[in-house]
């Protein structure tokens, strides 16, 4: 069986290539794909075709991408957690310095003189941006995932305390994140503390305006907050107000609004915090290979919107199921097998909010057999997909 998967972006060749043989790379021109692959593009408002079964986006947010309503048409989105993180570990690292010596202050400002006394002048002016080291200061880092971790890491090797706030945090990551840092339960906490905050959670009603007049009320005169993970995280309005009393002496981050622009105190940089060469390549491979060895073998990973479910293949064929996520699903589904006279080799049920999925391997060679267990599948209004792979 061959794949059809639209592009949408320029996605690395290289990371298309994971894909194999038994994809076909359309671009804009397929009308009814089983797979997209996309970087920035906005999905919202856009009608899915009926045989679209995954949408796999080369990088970590999926807000450009409407899950709820994928989710309930039974299409997988998946992203790639931890495939930018470098470049934009390297992007925050680079900003800290840059605020605290005014580098891109004192560029503009040097390049503003004229005349045979340049050097005189620059001599003149430079104790205007001496600033301060990094070295010795207070660090915190909201949210320690694939980005947060190495940025508290290396900030740690730079000789900042390190201050790291992420109840959420997985057990993998915890095991990379240096016992040099300092965890906190409590964000009032890194708040109340830090030189310079940086935020790397993903937005949700909980997370907006995690920057309010509340939580700068809490911080110390002169700190520096960076946001390069949402804009919607930090409050605007209250954001100048800060700025004004001297709370926050810079703002930094990579999502430009048009109110941010050409303010003091404020550095708006295009947002490119994951978008090096080596970032978009890694996301492009990590893309194609979670979207082959889910069309492939139907096994689920870096979803967003269904559970982690991997099993490995051994029976003649294995349906998947995306259904709802109700009261005795599985029993239903083992009764239609067995009625069909068809043995179970396998069988794997995860829930993630109102829909489950179900990886089914059969004990059974007849395809006849198999099409009517299909069927019956298909009838159930509680199933949403189901798709058919023969080993």
């Amino acid at each position: 069986m061959v794949f059809s998967v639209r592009t949408f972006n320029n996605i690395n060749q290289i990371g298309l290539k994971e894909l194999g043989n038994h994809f076909q790379i359309d671009g804009d021109k397929a009308d009814n794909p089983d797979a997209y692959i996309l970087r920035s593009q906005n999905l919202h408002g856009e009608v899915f075709p009926e045989n679209l079964k995954a949408i796999a986006r080369a990088g970590a947010g999926t807000n450009n991408i409407p899950v709820d309503a994928a989710t309930a048409q039974g299409i997988v989105v998946f992203n790639t957690p931890g495939a930018n993180a470098n470049a934009v570990k390297e992007a925050v690292l680079a900003s800290i310095l840059l605020s605290a010596r005014d580098y891109i202050g004192a560029t503009a400002w040097a390049n503003t003189l004229s005349g045979d006394d340049v050097p005189k002048q620059i001599e003149a002016g430079k104790k205007a941006f001496a600033g301060t080291e990094i070295t010795g200061k207070t660090l915190g880092v909201i949210g320690l995932g694939a980005i947060g971790a190495r940025i508290a890491n290396d900030a740690r090797r730079l000789g900042m305390n390190v201050l790291g706030y992420d109840p959420y945090v997985s057990i993998e990551t915890a095991w990379n994140i240096s016992s040099h840092v300092k965890r906190v339960g409590d964000i009032k906490d890194i708040f109340a503390a830090a030189d310079y905050i940086t935020i790397h959670v993903p937005l949700t009603p909980d997370t907006k305006d995690t920057f309010n007049k509340e939580s700068f009320d809490l911080m110390q005169k002169g700190v520096t907050i960076l946001n390069f993970a949402r804009g919607e995280l930090v409050n605007h309005a209250d954001l100048f107000e800060a700025i004004e009393a001297g709370v926050v002496r810079n703002y930094i981050t990579d999502f430009g609004t048009e109110d941010l622009l050409n303010k003091p105190h404020i550095t708006v940089f295009p947002h490119l915090g994951g978008s090096t060469e080596e970032a978009e390549l890694n996301c492009a491979i990590m893309a194609g290979q979670t979207l082959r060895r889910f069309m492939e073998t139907g096994e689920i990973v870096n979803s967003v919107n269904f559970p982690t479910v991997v099993q490995n293949l051994s029976a003649p064929y294995r349906i998947t199921l995306i259904n709802k996520n109700i009261p005795n699903m599985v029993a239903k589904i083992s009764t239609a097998v067995s009625h069909l006279n068809i043995n179970i080799d396998n069988i794997i049920n995860k829930s993630k909010g109102d829909y489950a999925y179900t990886l089914l391997d059969l004990d059974e060679s007849d395809a006849e057999k198999v099409a009517n267990l299909v069927a019956n599948f298909e009838a159930d209004e509680n199933i949403v997909r189901v798709r058919v792979i023969k080993k």
